[in-house]
């Protein structure tokens, strides 16, 4: 068992509080899930959706929107706000000050989840996560995303004045730093959805109430992809929470550098929200100056996520080293890869630097022409929300269960196979859509369907079909897991219990700077950055807005 100190236990509410956000993500994890391998496995020749149809589950684009909301919306967001009331918890080592109001959030979202499942269950929302206007869904659908937005906007005020209440007793103690990341991260979060809530209010759900005729397709992308790209550092940040705050201790060793963790989370909140117009390098309403304005701003973004690199692997070099490796890379093989929870964020970090390498990529405007809207661009992601983030709460999860429900982690060796069945699916399935990306096979297509496919399409279309296949076995290996822990007889023996693995820094705390753990200068940069990228090309397109585009049902 771990060593340090006793860290705050939570009581039996508290878990359970965050447990009902962790049964809703797994549940939509593994519904959202079944989908993808569908559409692997069309694009390799099988088509199991016609198997489908008697339930009304047959349509390919449903099935698509189906996977997108649910695993990229809905299982992280759910995830995540469990997790940091967590981290939120047990780093400041006092219960939430209000916790009716974070039960208050908790229900706004699972509401904004029926509301928004419904109709995309009913055919009435087959317009994928992006739902870029034209097309349009029924308004149940975007009123009920914007309450799950809103739900975890008031989890977040939750976060605000707990940490507000403790401040004011620690006046000049350094806020730990699981909580300070997940501060930050909710903060970022409230700041980046501004542009989708914004959109939603004003033009789609006034347009799907027929209040409004049409909708002005370029403002609705630039809305979007203000949320769009900021939302994969929604999804990223409680992962790197994990690698710089848990994972060192879990492996043996402790935070390389305080500072540099946090200096990284600053640099985050302040360069991921202003970023979003490398995403519209083809739309033609946007000038060059601003898109060469946010391209610089992306690459600009890279800085940190190098300083993540360099300082979480510094920190298990250090684990490493202590467990008695030796040699150039001997401290990687004395890892401790037979538990799950180390072996399973290991791999993700591993695949996340080929994804970070392909972000670089998309960032640069001349080879982003070639791969824009192409294979190219779900093989990225597939390498971010699905490895990074996903594999990484996969990998908390197989102690955080444990630590909500009293009882051992079910078959601990299935937990590490599964882990490696998710690596080597996602390595495989990654590379084939890379590579289609760069043939020119477009992405949200019906390949199976569509009446001409290039030959030398078709190995790689095998490959996605294969690591389709091997990821349906890891995410089916991994809830079995989970539901087999938490559903388990079996208990921790007398007197022993599991702790949060809060991971010492080698340096202590109270000697990073201060400037690293005031928020209001920081805040303010962010703001006035995000008013300088996005502000004057905002309000052209806002003045110059033409709600004439109609609407268009798939």
């Amino acid at each position: 068992m771990l060593t340090q100190p006793r860290t705050y236990q939570l009581d039996t509410s508290q878990k359970r509080f965050i447990s009902y956000h962790l049964v809703i993500a797994v549940i939509a994890l593994t519904v959202g899930s079944i989908f993808g391998p569908l559409q692997s496995f069309n694009w390799g020749g099988l088509d199991l959706y016609q198997f489908l149809e008697p339930i009304g589950l047959g349509d390919y684009y449903k099935g698509l929107t189906l996977h997108g909301v649910l695993n990229a919306l809905v299982w992280t967001t759910f995830f995540i706000t469990g997790f940091l009331t967590l981290t939120t918890i047990v780093g400041l080592g006092r219960p939430l000050k209000h916790p009716r109001l974070n039960w208050a959030g908790f229900i706004t979202m699972a509401v904004g989840l029926v509301m928004a499942g419904i109709p995309i269950l009913a055919g009435w929302a087959s317009v994928l996560y992006t739902f870029y206007p034209p097309l349009e869904a029924h308004w149940g659908f975007y009123l009920g995303l914007t309450l799950v937005v809103v739900g975890s906007w008031i989890e977040g005020y939750g976060f605000y004045l707990t940490y507000y209440q403790w401040r004011k007793e620690n006046p000049d103690t350094r806020t730990p730093f699981i909580t300070f990341g997940g501060l930050i991260t909710m903060v970022m979060w409230q700041l980046a959805t501004i542009g989708v809530a914004v959109e939603i209010l004003t033009m789609l759900l006034p347009f799907s109430l027929g209040l409004l005729d049409g909708t002005d397709p370029q403002l609705g992308r630039t809305f979007f992809w203000f949320t769009g790209h900021p939302l994969v550092y929604f999804w990223l940040l409680p992962a790197y929470i994990s690698w710089y705050g848990l994972l060192p201790r879990e492996a043996g060793g402790k935070l390389f550098s305080d500072s540099a963790a946090r200096l990284a989370f600053w640099l985050f909140l302040l360069l991921s929200i202003p970023v979003g117009f490398h995403h519209q390098f083809v739309d033609p309403g946007i000038p060059n100056s601003w898109k060469l304005i946010h391209a610089t701003l992306t690459y600009g973004v890279a800085f940190p996520s190098l300083l993540t690199l360099f300082t979480v692997v510094a920190s298990l070099e250090y684990a490493g080293r202590k467990r008695g490796g030796t040699g150039l890379f001997g401290w990687i093989r004395a890892l401790p890869w037979h538990k799950p929870s180390v072996s399973a964020q290991l791999l993700a970090g591993i695949l996340f630097m080929f994804g970070g390498i392909g972000g670089i990529t998309n960032a640069s405007y001349n080879v982003n022409l070639v791969v824009h809207n192409t294979a190219w661009i779900p093989g990225h992601f597939h390498l971010t929300v699905a490895t990074a983030a996903t594999l990484s709460y996969m990998g908390i999860s197989y102690w955080l269960v444990p630590y909500l429900t009293g009882k051992p982690l079910w078959k601990p060796k299935l937990a590490v196979a599964q882990t490696w069945f998710w690596f080597v699916g996602m390595l495989i399935f990654s590379n084939a859509m890379h590579v289609l990306g760069l043939l020119g096979a477009p992405r949200r297509t019906d390949l199976n369907s569509a009446p001409y496919v290039p030959e030398e399409w078709s190995g790689h279309l095998l490959r996605v079909s294969i690591g389709g296949a091997i990821l349906l076995i890891g995410v089916i290996l991994y809830v079995l897991i989970v539901y087999k822990t938490a559903r388990g007889k079996d208990h921790l023996p007398e007197g022993e219990e599991i702790e949060v693995p809060i991971a010492e820094s080698i340096t202590d705390p109270q000697l990073t700077p201060m400037w690293l753990d005031r928020w209001r200068p920081w805040l303010v940069g962010s703001v006035a950055l995000i008013i300088l990228a996005y502000g004057p090309q905002l309000a052209q397109q806002i003045s110059n807005a033409q709600f004439t585009s109609p609407g268009f049902t798939p």
